[in-house]
């Protein structure tokens, strides 16, 4: 009952993490903005990841899993409600700054449910059991493309030039319909979020306190955790794998919709990002069973091997096979975050707070690399500008061959 409750939360923080993939090419086209300046969704997005993961593991260190759980649904649909001034003042800044409180909510969700759900049963089956949950959050993210197309792609943005050209009272009534296809949206997504506090909040919850820092008599630090070389290398793990799931996530809408690739309308380029993140779920479900019975760390490396070699393809080809390529990379994604952190926190004990905030941390991935892909694909074209996400499925396969491997002692133990 405790893990059914805990994929509504998954579900989620799936879907609006995802919605950012359909916000980022109206933004784009709103503002008028390069790939470079459009990525900062991401950038500010996932920076909060990075900025608010050591805050967070100390909210859960004092509130435990089930009450941090609830603060992080109701910041994220704090930020949710930010949107409603930001679509109004049709100012950037004031988007990246919604998005920046919504992220801290969803930061504190991932620091607490991750290894909560991780813990609620044996060790061996922690992989399969996050991939199980993850799947959940892969269905809100392959529901999330559909949905912000109906909505928020709906409106035909205008060009500066082509907003001049109307009246005053056709101005002031476009600029409406464009904000409100923002606001709606998003008002109702801070509903549901409140509401899903309320119903975990009155739901009881194992609180699992011998694997929080309330049992850590040693005091230790983030630093000790780091000492273990599969947290280090579990670190780099996620930061490699969520930036290259995100950079293809984001550019997407706009890759597919080239005249050489999909030669489609941006708002049906939406709905194939659904096919990309459908396949995580898809893979997640079929993952669970997986990795019940094989090696995690054997099925990580060969999935992220699969990956390089749908990359290529989609860096070498043009028309329906680049497009599919693309999209089927989602399949193969789908056990990798759950995998990486299940390894990155196996037998660390009342250390599992560290090691789980650090890896949270890492996140921040998504912020750096999509903006890195941004400027490469400003200066080289987007289709060749996915050789940064093919370098990081390459460390993904080192991880999961041998940095995942658990030494018997930390690093300079005595």
């Amino acid at each position: 009952m405790a893990l059914g409750v805990m994929t509504a939360v998954f579900f989620m923080w799936g879907f609006l993490t995802c919605l950012n993939d359909i916000l980022i090419p109206h933004l784009k086209a709103v503002f008028e903005l390069n790939y470079a300046q459009a990525m900062l969704v991401q950038f500010t997005f996932f920076g909060a990841y990075f900025l608010m993961s050591l805050p967070a593991g100390r909210v859960v260190a004092h509130l435990g899993y089930k009450k941090s759980i609830v603060a992080g649904l109701i910041v994220a649909g704090i930020g949710a409600v930010g949107f409603w001034p930001a679509a109004g003042l049709r100012w950037y800044p004031a988007f990246l700054g919604a998005l920046f409180v919504l992220a801290t909510g969803i930061t504190l969700l991932q620091v607490a449910a991750n290894p909560y759900v991780a813990l609620l049963g044996p060790e061996r089956t922690s992989s399969s059991r996050l991939t199980l949950a993850q799947a959940l959050n892969s269905f809100g993210t392959t529901i999330a493309p559909r949905f912000g197309a109906l909505l928020i792609l709906s409106t035909q943005v205008k060009s500066a030039g082509e907003i001049a050209q109307l009246s005053a009272s056709q101005q002031m009534l476009y600029r409406a319909q464009e904000a409100q296809a923002v606001q709606t949206p998003y008002i109702g997504l801070a509903v549901v979020l409140v509401l899903l506090a309320i119903f975990v909040w009155l739901f009881r919850l194992p609180k699992l306190e011998e694997s929080t820092e309330q049992a850590d008599s040693g005091r230790h630090t983030l630093l000790d955790a780091l000492r273990y070389p599969h947290v280090l290398f579990g670190v780099l793990g996620i930061f490699f794998y969520v930036g290259a799931e995100v950079s293809i996530g984001s550019f997407m809408v706009n890759y597919i919709s080239q005249p050489g690739i999909g030669h489609i309308s941006e708002q049906q380029a939406a709905n194939y990002v659904s096919y990309y993140w459908g396949g995580a779920m898809v893979g997640r479900f079929l993952g669970s069973w997986l990795l019940a019975k094989l090696s995690p760390r054997a099925l990580l490396a060969g999935f992220a091997a699969v990956n390089m070699l749908l990359l290529l393809t989609t860096m070498s080809t043009s028309g329906d096979t680049a497009m599919y390529s693309i999209i089927a990379i989602g399949l193969f994604n789908s056990i990798m975050f759950p995998t990486i952190f299940a390894l990155g926190i196996e037998r660390m004990g009342p250390l599992t707070g560290k090691a789980s905030s650090l890896l949270i941390m890492a996140i921040v991935g998504g912020a750096l690399v999509p903006y890195l892909q941004g400027v490469l694909a400003d200066n080289i074209g987007i289709q060749h500008a996915f050789v940064l996400p093919l370098l990081c499925y390459a460390y993904i396969v080192f991880y999961g061959w041998r940095g995942s491997r658990i030494r018997s002692a930390p690093v300079g133990a005595e």
